[in-house]
């Protein structure tokens, strides 16, 4: 049985909160969530432990009071909670590379999954240490210090150094340009389509929280038999990606050709393109794909699935990984 300051019994708290400050309309969605999260209470110790490494996160949500009205209704005082953007500088070797907003934690695993993507690291080995820079109190800069023998091409990049975590970057390198960095995967790994359709609960239910603000963006990798391997939030989706892969990569689980990426909003080119730096071959998403991301996966070998919801799906390409008998 998890103890009274187990993860489970912290989340049902703050569920019971939550009833008592928030107006009559918000709570129709709260007894569902308290009566997941009790029976996970009757979990072991032990899944409670590996629920809480999936889903510990470096910041809290900031809250402050708010009026919520509804037309008929009279304005009601509720205590609301907001997911935290801020800015993080990533420097290789004390030198600047990128400036992306993102929500702060994980920032080991952002950083290191945007080296990953953008090709500058390889192995684990290429990273010697990561550290946040001395100079900056706000801890909003981390460095990266990378082996003597890693040679870094920073006219390499694929993206400018300014970046906006909301909707991705411009000036994007074309397809057959990425494609001379990162080959077309070949891999002939398959999976269930009832996994797949298991997949969107699995991340939903994961997503602390998402259920706390209602503003993050979630990525996850899973095995294929349809296994939690790791989930980051942030504000950014392609941030969420970057956690995951460097998560994996730092955590010696890399390359991912044997796994899935779940994305809880669209997919956009640079997703796919971060999944094949990464190896994976099948990426699914709640939402649609952009054209781009579709023709990228086509021509990449990868299968791209989109709309997976309500116990349906959309395969945009290489459907064959998919097995629906």
């Amino acid at each position: 049985m998890a103890e009274d300051g187990s993860l489970a019994n912290v989340i049902c708290k703050r569920i019971a909160f939550l009833n008592d400050r928030c107006p009559r309309e918000k709570r129709r969605k709260i007894p569902a969530l308290a009566g997941a999260f009790g029976r996970f209470r009757h979990h072991s110790e032990t899944d409670t432990k590996t629920f809480s490494r999936h889903l510990r996160s470096d910041v809290k949500p900031k809250s402050q009071s708010i009026l919520r009205w509804k037309i008929g209704s009279k304005p009601v005082r509720c205590v609301d909670e907001f997911a935290i953007e801020e800015p993080l500088e990533i420097r290789v070797d004390n030198q600047p590379v990128s400036v992306t907003m993102r929500t702060p934690g994980h920032d080991d695993e952002l950083a290191t999954g945007f080296l990953v993507t953008e090709g500058l690291i390889k192995k684990r080995s290429d990273v010697l240490k990561i550290q946040p820079y001395p100079r900056n109190k706000e801890k909003n800069v981390i460095n990266l210090f990378l082996a003597p023998d890693v040679a870094v091409d920073f006219k390499q990049l694929t993206r400018h150094v300014f970046a906006s975590s909301s909707c991705g970057l411009c000036g994007k390198a074309t397809i057959e340009s990425v494609h001379q960095h990162f080959p077309k995967i070949k891999s002939k790994v398959s999976v269930a389509a009832k996994t797949i359709l298991g997949l969107p609960g699995k991340l939903r239910g994961a997503q602390e929280t998402f259920d706390r603000t209602g503003g993050l963006h979630a990525a996850a990798i899973f095995d294929l038999d349809g296994n939690l391997i790791v989930l980051r939030e942030d504000v950014g989706r392609h941030n969420a990606v970057d956690k995951v892969l460097g998560h994996s990569f730092l955590k010696g689980i890399f390359p991912l050709d044997q796994h899935i990426l779940m994305v809880s909003g669209r997919t956009s080119f640079e997703i796919v393109q971060k999944a094949l730096a990464a190896r994976i071959g099948i990426i699914c998403a709640v939402s649609a794909p952009s054209s781009l991301a579709v023709e990228f996966a086509l021509e990449s070998g990868q299968t791209l699935v989109g709309f997976l919801r309500e116990e349906r799906m959309n395969v945009y390409s290489h459907s064959k990984r998919i097995k629906f008998t």
